[in-house]
């Protein structure tokens, strides 16, 4: 659902800040479920989430889209998790949607999701994550695990490039800003590993997912939102106070090769009640295949699963992600190599010039 009849418009927060909205389903005053999506790294509010109409209407449900701080039509912050919360909650509360509703957050948009289910849990009816991203730092990630990891190099040289050297990261990202969202992924191994995020890319619905044209204003926003999902949280999903009354739900790829599964199963291990549904030939881009999101809707709203998403959890786990789904190190080493060159070198420069 990337396109409707229903409007764009804008809120001024109390800070003077604007946020831009889009509304899609029956009338909030006449819904008996409110979700609120939160969108994903270099995404907007013209997201595509699918699900029907005619479950929409079948169930009474009202969606809120909206652009984060600094994305599409929304005006910049210094973003933080605790400010990406209070954003949520304060546009509920202007837009009147009631004490309580639904969240929705796809992929880095799970970032904001759980700084809800730790500061705002109060306000939430269930949550949803969808591929969603994981941060390295969280201390119950087993260390055998993800010593290994290439995300995890890739994401700690970001976050120091983006403090020592953001000239640097600002450069490769206009670069990427010249091309179109679909020849970028198109480009990137990470996101072609599934037949299905490749037809989903296909599309000509498909939503570009790029600010305005403010290259100062753009690259600050996606490296804020970068550093404040990958940082030092005051907590992690460990410590969050979970119960089935929650109705807390995580959906995930399990050819998904931006967030291994194996990271999610980690979570279930320290959070048992949280709803675990894993499609076995899904990739990043879940949330954008046909009848997903109705599966998820029935099953955050109506407690309802189908039975291929529910996964086989007893399974003996070899601490190994880098099985077939990781085209990486086979095809692309000698590439992140030079990349790591290439930046050590501009650092040196930096640092010594």
């Amino acid at each position: 659902m990337g396109d409707s009849s229903a409007s764009s418009k804008r809120v001024k927060l109390r800070d003077g800040r604007f946020l831009a909205y889009r509304e899609v389903g029956v009338s909030k005053h006449k819904a008996k479920f409110k979700i609120i999506l939160v969108h994903g790294f270099r995404s907007s509010k013209n997201m595509n989430f699918s699900v029907s109409n005619e479950l929409i209407q079948e169930l009474g449900v009202y969606l809120l889209f909206y652009d984060r701080s600094g994305y599409g039509e929304s005006d910049s912050n210094a973003k933080s998790l605790k400010r990406e919360v209070d954003d949520i909650e304060e546009l509920a509360d202007l837009l009147e949607i009631g004490p309580k509703f639904y969240l929705i957050g796809i992929s880095l948009g799970a970032y904001p999701t759980w700084g809800s289910l730790k500061h705002i849990p109060h306000r939430l009816s269930g949550v949803a994550f969808v591929a969603p991203t994981v941060n390295y730092q969280w201390p119950s990630l087993p260390e055998k695990l993800i010593k290994k990891d290439y995300r995890r190099i890739f994401i700690n040289l970001c976050l120091m490039i983006s403090e020592y050297a953001p000239g640097l990261l600002h450069w490769r990202v206009i670069q990427h800003l010249i091309q179109s969202t679909s020849s970028v992924l198109r480009s990137n191994v990470l996101y072609l590993n599934s037949f299905h995020d490749i037809k989903v890319l296909k599309r000509p619905t498909v939503t570009p997912n790029v600010t305005k044209n403010k290259d100062v204003v753009w690259f600050d926003t996606i490296r804020d939102d970068f550093v404040a999902c990958f940082e030092q949280w005051d907590f992690e999903p460990a410590d969050l106070s979970i119960s089935k009354e929650s109705s807390v739900h995580i959906w995930h790829g399990m050819k998904d090769p931006v967030v291994p599964f194996q990271l999610l199963r980690c979570i279930l291990q320290k959070q048992p009640l949280i709803n675990y549904h894993e499609m076995p030939h899904g990739g990043h881009m879940i949330a954008e295949y046909d009848g997903t999101g109705d599966a998820i809707l029935r099953a955050l709203l109506l407690g309802e699963e189908e039975k291929i998403y529910k996964p086989v959890l007893d399974a003996p786990f070899d601490g190994n992600m880098f099985h077939e789904t990781d085209l990486f190190w086979g095809f692309k080493r000698k590439r992140f190599l030079l990349l790591l060159g290439f930046c050590f070198f501009f650092l040196c420069s930096y640092f010594f010039n």
